[in-house]
């Protein structure tokens, strides 16, 4: 039986849950999720602020997407519960907790994940970009500089240029997450928080020495909606600018959203001064553009006690998946 191709979506947050997702329904490709750890907002910082651990949030929601088998709706409930009550409990998700647990029994962060795998029975891999717990650092045009994740959340850093982003200590990229990246057919960076949950995979050392090595396809799935607090006025093109500026590897494929966004969203994002990320992009002889429907027909709701403001619109995964196999065939 030949090999299925290998395919590594690098990111975190729900836009790397939601691509993995589209990828495991068609069943065609040898998963691999990277993931960022320099998460600290929401039930992840308080774990982390109280262990010390690697963040495991957005683990988390990947281990959630790459469940499989009879009991996938079941391994799903128990990694996203949220608790509703309890003075310690209340806003922590169960996932977390059991993640954190693994930590505290493994010496490797690695080690941990590998434990989770195989508990949940998950069709795929899950790997940290790094075993160091570090910390987002910010830079801002007027100056400013903030360390923390979360922080690029704040409304009143609101419309600020971002200058610079940076991790803090060094770090050295995850052996397992090098070996894939390497090793892979396609690579999607994508979609999901520019500053947050992209970018901060490149900041680790061997990163950028990897994915030049690397042979494979590299895409970029571009964001659907700007973010008032970190890509304010920020067109396709501009985001594209700064994948390139981090990766120093240009994306031989950039996907992005044509479908028309209806109104009443439009309307909700407008009201924290965000809005569709505009298409500015050209297909040149090194990149290619991608257009097309990628836009989800399904309204996402905000979770009950959960502490962190989620996107309301998402990408179609299963619209996603179905290009990049189609990519992955034409290698």
């Amino acid at each position: 039986m030949a090999k299925k191709p290998k395919v590594v979506v690098i990111g975190g947050g729900t836009g790397t849950s939601v691509v993995l997702t589209g990828l495991k329904a068609l069943g065609k490709n040898d998963l691999t999720a990277i993931v960022a750890v320099s998460d600290s907002g929401g039930s992840t910082g308080r774990l982390r602020d109280e262990f010390g651990f690697l963040p495991v949030g957005d683990l988390r929601q990947c281990l959630a997407a790459l469940a499989h088998g009879e009991l996938e709706q079941e391994i799903r409930k128990v990694l996203l519960y949220r608790f509703a009550k309890g003075s310690g409990l209340k806003g922590h998700n169960l996932g977390n907790l059991i993640l954190t647990a693994l930590e505290d029994l493994y010496a490797s962060p690695g080690k941990a994940i590998e434990v989770a795998s195989q508990v949940f029975r998950i069709n795929g891999q899950v790997y940290p970009i790094t075993e160091k717990a570090v910390q987002l650092v910010t830079e801002y045009a007027d100056g400013t500089v903030r360390i923390g994740e979360h922080l690029l959340d704040d409304p009143k850093l609101g419309g600020q240029k971002i200058i610079r982003v940076k991790i803090s200590p060094h770090a050295q990229i995850y052996q397992q997450a090098a070996k894939s990246i390497k090793t892979a057919d396609l690579i999607v960076l994508g979609p999901g928080d520019l500053y947050a949950s992209l970018l901060p995979n490149t900041l680790v050392r061997g990163f950028k020495p990897a994915l030049q090595s690397s042979k494979a396809k590299f895409v970029y799935v571009v964001n659907l909606m700007t973010h008032y607090s970190q890509t304010h006025e920020m067109t396709a093109q501009a985001h594209l600018d700064e994948v390139v500026k981090y990766c120093q590897r240009r994306p031989d494929i950039v996907i992005v959203n044509d479908n028309h966004i209806p109104k009443s969203i439009l309307q909700a994002y407008a009201k924290q001064k965000e809005y569709p990320v505009i298409d500015d992009l050209v297909s040149t002889k090194d990149t290619e553009v991608i257009r097309g429907d990628f836009l989800s027909a399904v309204k996402v709701s905000q979770v009950k006690h959960d502490q962190v403001a989620r996107s309301l619109l998402r990408h179609d995964g299963k619209k996603i998946a179905r290009v990049i196999s189609q990519l992955v065939k034409g290698k």
